[in-house]
């Protein structure tokens, strides 16, 4: 009787860590297919990039208001706040 709670409990563990293993992967792999328009994107959804935060996220917004749509996503490079290597990390997860 012992054996077979601690096999239950060992079953129930392993099952709760394939679920806490398994969820930030699924979601990373939503994420990545996922681009964020630059042109379109409103302040929640800029703030989804790495490392964007409200003020920068509202920058965008100004920039692309102020000197029109973008033409690359390198443009956003001429952003304040946003230098070549935060622009690195998220350049796969943004489009026009």
């Amino acid at each position: 009787m012992r054996t077979e709670k601690k096999q239950i409990l060992a079953m129930v563990l392993v099952a709760a860590m394939l679920v806490l293993v398994g969820a930030p992967l699924l979601e990373a792999s939503t994420e990545a297919k996922t681009k964020v328009n630059i042109n379109t994107a409103g302040l929640k959804e800029l703030q989804t990039l790495p490392r964007i935060g409200e003020k920068v996220a509202q920058r965008i917004i100004d920039f692309r208001k102020k000197n029109g749509p973008f033409k690359r996503v390198e443009d956003l490079l001429k952003v304040k706040g946003i230098g070549e290597k935060t622009f690195r990390r998220f350049k796969d997860r943004i489009t026009i």
